[in-house]
């Protein structure tokens, strides 16, 4: 394993009772006392390791491999390949779902490791892929003939159920498919991989838990790919590992109150009290909240201020800072009356935003902070050296910290 120092990848090493929510404030209140009030991260990467130990007790047959394009930050990268995880990249092992493919492969990379991608029922996801990817069963057998005739090496079967998968009988399916798409061992191949792609949530306000969907994995990995069966089994998780990680703090640029047409007409325009607020803040669409215009992210905003007993709140709307009037991040949620220069943060920011950046406009990527606490450091210092040994319950002490979120009951 590679080990990695705070000086190498810009991370802070944070003293004992100090977690990243104390990075949050004190960033927050050094902006107050200057004119730079630009829009940032705080990263905890104490966050990840909690991840990691998490899937190693939960799916102990499952070999993680990071998908990358969800989160190519170096330290993040780095981190992971020091716990131990592998990396979902371009590599010499391919997959394929369609025989067009295969001529291609057969002229230009003869010594390919190849995986046959199936579709699966990914209605249940909020990011469909099978619309685009995977071979139907009926056509496996197919197309396993004739990578036999090219002379192709095929090696495994592969699938993904969806980005956010909300029923987790749907991997139960998937892996019971590949099962049936295994039939590479009668034509000679030597079947021993399965890959079974991503998914998994990365925060804890999902509807569903992770251990929910291993619950459901467990049985039919036991079940139709028993561990005496010498097959390796990998994942593909990506937001899984990093999106509660991150925290994003914004600032708000303008506001405009929109009053009810009625109380206009009868002359009672007081302000919020009788209307709805328009919040445009320094980051948007374009930026770190790109993954909104795809229809599968809905963020929540949580104002950095503390709420007084009984303070009202109003009908909001939340807006980016260019000119596009599409640039719209939250169409309805409910806030308090807030000034401009406060600050709005949102929580589970780290998967498919920084990556994604555009820099519409001229506006460019805000800054990161990565954070760990002291125990953290010393618990990676360990895993680098020593692995993972002895039951995850002791390989994770308690005190690995995570963000203190301020919970927001509106």
């Amino acid at each position: 394993m590679n080990s990695f120092t705070p000086e190498d990848f810009d991370f802070t090493v944070l003293e004992e009772g100090s977690c990243a929510c104390d990075v949050l404030e004190q960033r927050i209140n050094e902006s107050s006392m200057s004119d730079d009030k630009d829009a940032f991260y705080v990263a905890d990467l104490g966050d990840i390791l909690k991840k990691h130990l998490r899937w190693v007790r939960a799916l102990p047959r499952v070999t993680p491999f990071y998908a990358i394009k969800c989160n190519d930050s170096r330290t993040v990268v780095m981190m992971l390949a020091t716990l131990g995880t592998g990396f979902d990249c371009a590599s010499k092992m391919m997959t394929f779902d369609s025989e067009a493919e295969l001529p291609k492969i057969a002229r230009y990379h003869e010594n390919a490791k190849l995986v046959l991608r199936i579709t699966t029922d990914d209605s249940k996801a909020v990011c469909r892929l099978s619309v685009k990817f995977g071979a139907a069963l009926e056509s496996s057998r197919l197309l396993l003939e004739r990578a036999r005739e090219l002379g192709l090496d095929i090696i495994g079967v592969s699938f993904h159920v969806g980005s956010r998968c909300t029923d987790p009988e749907t991997y139960s399916q998937a892996i019971s498919d590949a099962r049936c798409a295994d039939m590479g061992a009668e034509l000679g191949y030597n079947m021993t991989l399965l890959d079974i792609g991503g998914g998994f949530p990365g925060s804890d306000d999902s509807k569903l838990t992770f251990e929910e969907f291993t619950a459901v994995i467990n049985p039919a990995l036991d079940k139709y790919f028993p561990a005496d069966s010498e097959v390796q089994v990998i994942a593909e998780p990506g937001r899984y590992y990093v999106t509660s990680a991150y925290t994003l703090a914004v600032n708000i640029i303008a506001k405009k109150v929109v009053i009810r047409e009625q109380s206009a007409c009868n002359g009672k325009a007081d302000g919020a009290n009788n209307g709805t607020l328009m919040y445009y803040v320094n980051e948007g669409v374009y930026s770190s909240f790109v993954h909104v215009i795809f229809n599968y992210a809905h963020v929540l905003a949580t104002p950095h201020k503390k709420l007084k007993p009984g303070e009202r709140t109003y009908p909001c709307s939340i807006w980016g800072q260019t000119c596009d009037g599409q640039d719209r991040i939250v169409e309805q949620c409910i806030l308090p009356d807030l000034q401009v220069g406060e600050w709005l943060l949102f929580h589970n920011m780290g998967a498919y935003t920084i990556p994604m950046y555009c820099t519409f406009n001229g506006f460019q990527k805000p800054d990161i902070h990565y954070v760990m606490s002291r125990s953290v450091w010393q618990r990676i210092q360990q895993i680098s050296t020593q692995g993972l040994h002895g039951p995850i319950e002791e390989a994770c002490p308690s005190d690995l910290p995570s963000c203190c979120r301020r919970e927001s009951s509106l």
